[in-house]
Parts: structure tokens; sequence; C-alpha cells
């Protein structure tokens, strides 16, 4: 008996947040994107070094190959 009472509170919150839209504050969303774009740039470069290390794994693989 108490499940319908717990139903149907899950079904008015989800109903809150489906018909509610709050007001989106673009101006924080856009500095948001530009602060995570010079983010990424750094990280791209940290991904070249990164990918640096990956070729020295192939060249051992090159020669383990050819050692057999």
């Amino acid at each position: 008996m108490g499940r319908g009472r717990a139903k149907a509170k899950q079904t008015k919150v989800a109903r809150e947040l489906k018909y509610f839209s709050p007001d989106t504050d673009l101006n924080a969303l856009e500095r948001e994107l530009r602060s995570s774009s010079s983010t990424h740039a750094a990280e791209n470069a940290a991904a070249d070094v990164d990918q640096d290390d990956d070729d020295d794994y192939d060249d051992y693989a090159d020669w383990a190959s050819h050692g057999r």
C-alpha cells in the first residue's frame, strides 16, 4: 500500500523535471566554452608528446619481430 505514494511522488518529480526549463545564461556558457577550448589546446599538446612515446613501442615491435 505504501508503494503507491512513492510511485506518485516519483511521477510528480519526473513531471517537474520534464516540463521545468530554467533560464539559460548564454554568456556564462560562452565563457565556459572559451575556457575549455584553451584547455583542449593544452591537452592536445600533451597528446602529441604521448604519441612520440607510442612510436618507441612500434620500433620495439618491429625489432622484436625481426629478431625471431
